[in-house]
């Protein structure tokens, strides 16, 4: 019989047990949904301005580059050539210049929806592979 009622009192004990950590469960879900909505009403009132602040404080960056030669390219150019890289983030927008003779430049430009990949090389640190739409 003792082991009979031991038993039952594990089983009180565990319910019992139970019914605290339900309870405790319920009233961390409440206090996440009540972070949550507070969250949610407060955020729309904050992004416009970081968002905004941050994009104007992203400058046109311009590098100096060489241009890698491809094997098709070979017989047109002769030897790498230097030119202006420019980055504008905030436009969404890439220039390569090239400063030919007689100070004159011809650039291309060509925006982020045409850029579909750009990948860094393994082997040499400084040199990055860009993949166009065409």
């Amino acid at each position: 019989q003792t082991a009979g009622q031991s038993g039952e009192q594990e089983l009180e004990n565990l319910v019992l047990k139970l019914s605290v950590l339900k309870d405790f469960l319920s009233s961390i879900e409440k206090k996440a949904l009540k972070a949550l909505q507070e969250m949610s009403s407060a955020t729309p009132a904050t992004p416009p301005q970081p968002l905004s602040r941050k994009a104007k404080s992203i400058p046109v960056q311009t590098f100096e580059v060489k241009l890698d030669i491809t094997l098709g390219d070979l017989t047109k150019i002769g030897k790498s050539q230097k030119y202006t890289l420019s980055v504008d983030v905030e436009g969404g927008k890439l220039v390569v210049l090239k400063k030919q003779k007689d100070s004159q430049e011809d650039w291309n430009t060509f925006t982020h929806d045409k850029i579909r990949q750009l990948i860094k090389s393994q082997r040499v640190q400084n040199k990055l592979g860009i993949v166009f739409e065409k």
